[in-house]
């Protein structure tokens, strides 16, 4: 059994609405299987009118994404699609890097563990790697949680100052999840003063009823932290005080990542005009 959530699978809805837009989640259907289409099955599948999803179909083509299988009806990726593909995965090292971390303290807990940023009031989910057991809530690379109830959000909220987070919360929602979910201002204040005391942040059932979730910023030299790392479990398997436990395990990925980052940076700058 796996509690599925996160972010619809309907690629051509959310931010589809510019043509390069459009084109570009046209390729993600493309992506995410393993099977040929047909402008009927893409017609089914997406929703958009047969002239548009031929028209696209067409642009695609001509680029190199997508070519025209022998039947002449079925479309399926291009050499230059592939091309694109092999090439970000063969020269992301540091995503790899990352992901390496990742996995090794999945297999350290047993739990799920993922890394995250904040974008705007939201977290967004940057990378994750699922456990192994059966009972699982599985949220995907780009799924999107509210900061206000999620442990790596008060990770964030906790290192800006009390206007900026004030500034921040005052034009985002605080929804109530569950029946744990902190809607007021200043008891999220109050939590978020024990964030910053303690170093750690729990979300406990706070979005999903019978998720916990225990997260850490990533250390960034000199400044704020940018990502954090996070272990999730069902209450079943995963405690309050359990979860704290795994916090010196947490810790030294955390600090792994940072030093990952730390190595990019000059790279980085070296690359740059």
């Amino acid at each position: 059994m796996k509690v599925i959530t996160g972010t619809p699978s309907n690629l051509l809805e959310p931010g589809g609405d510019t043509p390069a837009l459009r084109l570009f989640a046209l390729l993600e259907v493309f992506a995410a299987s393993d099977q040929r289409h047909s402008l009927q099955s893409l017609v089914d599948e997406t929703g958009l009118p047969k002239p548009t999803l031929h028209r696209m179909l067409q642009q695609l083509e001509s680029a190199g994404m997508l070519q025209r299988e022998s039947d002449g009806r079925h479309y399926g990726t291009g050499t230059r699609l592939r091309r694109l593909a092999e090439n970000l995965l063969r020269n992301d090292s540091h995503h790899g890097a990352r992901h390496a971390v990742l996995r090794r303290l999945v297999e350290e807990v047993g739990e799920s563990c993922n890394i995250t940023a904040l974008s705007g009031s939201e977290v967004v989910y940057l990378d994750r790697v699922e456990t192994a057991a059966p009972l699982r809530f599985y949220l995907r690379a780009g799924s999107r949680v509210p900061a206000h109830c999620s442990a790596s959000g008060k990770v964030m909220l906790a290192q800006m100052g009390p206007a900026q987070r004030r500034r921040l919360l005052a034009h985002a929602p605080l929804d109530k999840y569950t029946d744990k979910t902190i809607t007021d201002l200043d008891l999220l204040e109050r939590e978020i003063a024990q964030v910053r005391k303690h170093g750690y942040a729990l979300d406990n059932e706070e979005f999903l009823p019978g998720l916990l979730c225990i997260a850490v910023g990533v250390p960034d030299t000199g400044a704020p932290s940018k990502l954090c790392i996070a272990i999730q479990a069902p209450i079943m398997r995963l405690s309050a005080d359990k979860a704290r436990q795994w916090l010196p395990a947490l810790q030294a990925a955390a600090l792994a990542l940072g030093r990952i980052d730390a190595d990019a940076g000059p790279q980085l700058k070296k690359a740059s005009p």
